[in-house]
């Protein structure tokens, strides 16, 4: 299990495939995003984007689907999210895209109020196939410290 005192400021991480799927991208549209350039080809050909394009929040949702199956055989003390900073979509994500993750931690913080958790920020990188950027965003993780026992409490 890793605990918060087990993060390092600097450390680095790049892992996950993710294939964008036209069906994917028109269902998640259709769902959540419903804009013409999401869901239609015609629309889309005539805006800056020049064809159909996955809406943004679909792309943090396919990033966070890489970061969990990142994590499955890495047990990590995790508690949740108090959300995101600077959430930025660089570049539009098309169907056929294959997108991948960098994550950089970048500031890791006891809670004054509460010892038993802390918060581990990190900055997170989408890239497309081409190595291009698409998304950048500055997480915000809250991670349990590592459990201490007292010898004279198990007495």
């Amino acid at each position: 299990m890793k605990y918060l005192e087990d993060l390092i400021v600097g450390t680095k991480a790049q892992f996950g495939r993710y294939e964008v799927t036209r069906e994917e991208v028109l269902d998640f549209a259709r769902k959540y995003d419903p804009q013409a350039f999401h869901l239609d080809d015609e629309a889309a050909a005539k805006t800056h984007f020049g064809r159909l394009s996955a809406s943004g929040w679909h792309t943090c949702a396919m990033t966070m689907a890489m970061i969990v199956e990142d994590q499955k055989g890495d047990r990590r003390a995790g508690l949740g999210s108090p959300g995101i900073d600077e959430l930025r979509w660089l570049k539009p994500v098309f169907p056929g895209d294959i997108l991948r993750v960098e994550t950089e931690v970048t500031d890791v913080r006891p809670s004054r109020s509460r010892p038993e958790l802390g918060s581990v920020h990190s900055l997170v990188t989408v890239f497309n196939q081409k190595d291009q950027a698409v998304m950048t965003m500055k997480s915000i993780v809250l991670v349990a410290t590592r459990p201490t026992t007292n010898p004279q409490m198990e007495a």
